[in-house]
């Protein structure tokens, strides 16, 4: 049988029955995904084709489209000034909580940036499963915060990676400047424009839409920031993160569209970037000297940082509810893999290091659920006590 035959089937086997797994183990899909993807590589099922390559990529992209989705620009805008300083406190901490210890063990620069990694990807399945609590409400909003600086961080360390931080470094940052700029004024604009002719927004997207609209508006969306971040040669993500932030902020009339392009991502496109993850993790890498050691402290030490820097909101939650916060922002699964993937590709970590955080990502999000499980159910006994 032709070898892109066998791809095809083995993909479309993980896709259907990853969630059937993932029930059984009482796990998120994205680990068994990853883990499938890797025992099925390991075996010869999956290979390296430039078609398969391509949909990875694009199920990337439309996951950070996804990521930008949950934020609604406006409602972060009106964040208490309280608030935004406390959120900017949690980020400081875990920054400098990441200097010190990459300093400490003299681990390069690249460890900087990759331990404080905060995306809200997951903390959306949480809210799925535990409600909108307080304690994920503004896990949601520092999420979102901390997801922004670590998307313009990713920018950023992509630039350097590729060119240093020479002249070309220097012109992806003012690149960078001016397109925050222009997109700043661009929502300025369009919400003025959105009040003055509010019924311009129900045409675009209109309720009643037999001919899918909205899923085409924000297609179109999608595919123009990812474009525009193509021609100013900026980090594609970047671009995918703030198409996803436009459908909430000024299509707040289409409550299920969110939803709606979750669900045909998470249902094709997603778990082929995740599949392709798993097989790009060679299952011989785990008798490397070292790894698993290494893996376990990268997991540890990113989940203690949260823990400790979340305590700055105790005030506001109590403690049982702030370690819940620090825990749902441990789980950085995405993110931490594309930027160790970009980390490695340039040659800035090793391949031990590499898989080690790929490993520990996996780590963190099955240990990080449980405990998660654990403590809510500890609570819910001891507030009905």
């Amino acid at each position: 049988m032709n070898e892109n035959v066998i791809l095809i089937i083995c993909v479309s086997l993980i896709i259907i029955f990853s969630p059937f797994f993932a029930k059984i183990l009482r796990l998120p899909t994205t680990p068994i995904e990853i883990i499938l993807g890797s025992v099925f590589g390991y075996f010869g099922f999956l290979h390296k084709e430039h078609l398969f390559d391509i949909m990875a990529e694009f199920g990337f992209l439309y996951l950070m489209f996804i990521a930008g989705t949950e934020l609604n620009l406006q409602k972060m805008l009106k964040t208490p000034a309280w608030l935004m300083k406390k959120v900017m406190l949690y980020l400081l901490i875990l920054y400098l909580f990441s200097i010190a210890f990459s300093l400490y063990f003299e681990l390069g620069k690249t460890f900087m940036v990759l331990l404080p990694l905060i995306s809200v990807g997951l903390v959306a399945t949480l809210s799925k499963e535990y409600g909108k609590t307080p304690w994920l409400e503004l896990s949601m909003t520092a999420g979102g915060i901390g997801e922004v600086v670590s998307i313009g961080i990713l920018t950023l360390t992509s630039a350097a990676l590729e060119g240093g931080f020479g002249f070309e470094f220097l012109k992806t940052v003012m690149a960078l400047g001016v397109f925050l700029l222009f997109m700043f004024l661009l929502f300025r604009a369009i919400e003025l424009f959105f009040w003055w002719f509010p019924k311009v927004s129900v045409a675009l997207m209109p309720y009643k839409d037999n001919k899918e609209q909205d899923i085409r508006l924000s297609m179109g969306i999608f595919f123009l920031l990812v474009g525009a971040m193509l021609y100013l040669n900026l980090e594609l993500a970047f671009g995918a993160f703030l198409a996803g932030i436009f459908i909430p902020t000024f299509f707040k009339h289409k409550h299920e569209l969110p939803e709606k392009l979750a669900s045909f991502g998470f249902g094709f496109l997603i778990p082929v970037f995740f599949i392709h993850i798993g097989y790009s993790f060679n299952l011989n890498a785990l008798v490397m000297d070292g790894l698993i050691y290494k893996a376990g402290v990268i997991a540890v030490v990113m989940i203690f940082m949260r823990v400790i820097a979340s305590f700055v909101f105790v005030k506001k939650l109590g403690w049982m509810d702030s370690l819940l916060l620090g825990l749902s922002h441990s789980m950085p699964l995405t993110l931490l893999i594309a930027m160790a993937t970009l980390a490695f590709d340039a040659n800035s970590i090793d391949s031990l290091h590499y898989y080690a955080f790929v490993l520990a990502s996996l780590f963190q999000v099955i240990s990080v659920m449980i405990v998660i499980k654990f403590l809510n159910n500890y609570k819910k006994k001891r507030g009905s006590g």
